[in-house]
């Protein structure tokens, strides 16, 4: 099966170029993942724009520490099975943080969301959560694919080195620049430290650079405005053998509508 992973969306901008992305692309895939939590303005998701996603043809949505921004959108988490939030928050807010659907051929995936510790708030141990998770899981599908968001290069590629075999795919997201480290672990799991962005690039990781700038230089609090221009998407395209879970395939993606896609 082939499965389209899409990096965080970033304001409308982002959310413009991944319905372009999908008026012409989505038929390619079986299944679509987006992470959402900086749709809304570069913080939070809302209820509309999930919506929105959804009519579009992802599939599900994954999330970070910035799925709770938006209080309007704590019911949606709570009632909803395609929204991921961090599964290693505490268990007694809203959300949840993984699900199990089915791809258009009928094929059973599950899609968690875990966040790290590393340089961001603490939370449980995703390398534990994942492992008693994936016990849980792999009694309904050896189809697993998980969404690491998180600061530390380090902390991404030790879960994965931790999960290599038990899980089909495991990516990150959060810093919001695509690294080049694709590749696929000697036991079947696909990897990549970042999927990368999807909005503009004509700023700093999303929002405007002179705003950015003005940070660096002064030390002093700004308010954060949505860049605008050079929209592009970056996300990972991979292919999964649906009998026994393991990647056979995972491919960088970065598509503009004037350029098409970019290698």
């Amino acid at each position: 099966m082939k499965i389209l992973i899409v990096g965080d969306i970033v304001g409308r901008p982002g959310r413009n170029i991944l319905q372009l992305f999908l008026e012409k692309n989505k038929n390619n895939y079986d299944f679509i993942i987006v992470n959402g939590e900086n749709a809304a303005g570069g913080f939070g998701i809302t209820p509309k724009i999930a919506d929105e996603f959804f009519e579009w043809g992802v599939d599900i949505i994954s999330g970070g520490n910035h799925s709770w921004d938006k209080k309007e959108f704590y019911e949606y988490l709570d009632n909803s099975d395609k929204v991921l939030r961090p599964h290693n928050y505490p268990d007694d807010i809203p959300g949840k943080g993984y699900s199990i659907l089915e791809d258009k051929n009928g094929n059973k995936i599950a899609v968690i969301s875990v966040q790290g510790r590393t340089f961001m708030t603490s939370v449980n141990c995703p390398f534990r959560t994942c492992e008693k998770l994936i016990e849980e899981i792999k009694r309904t599908t050896k189809n697993i694919i998980i969404d690491f968001h998180a600061e530390a290069t380090s902390e991404k590629i030790a879960l994965a080195r931790f999960l290599d075999g038990e899980v089909s795919v495991v990516y990150g997201t959060h810093t919001h620049v695509q690294t080049a480290d694709n590749k696929i672990f000697s036991k079947g799991t696909g990897y990549i430290t970042d999927v990368g962005m999807t909005g503009s690039q004509a700023g700093v990781i999303g929002t405007k650079a002179d705003i950015i700038i003005k940070k660096f230089l002064t030390s002093l609090p700004q308010k954060f405005e949505i860049a605008e221009g050079e929209e592009e998407l970056n996300g990972i395209e991979v292919e999964i053998d649906s009998q026994n879970g393991k990647c056979k395939n995972i491919k960088r993606l970065n598509w503009s509508e004037n350029e098409g896609f970019r290698s």
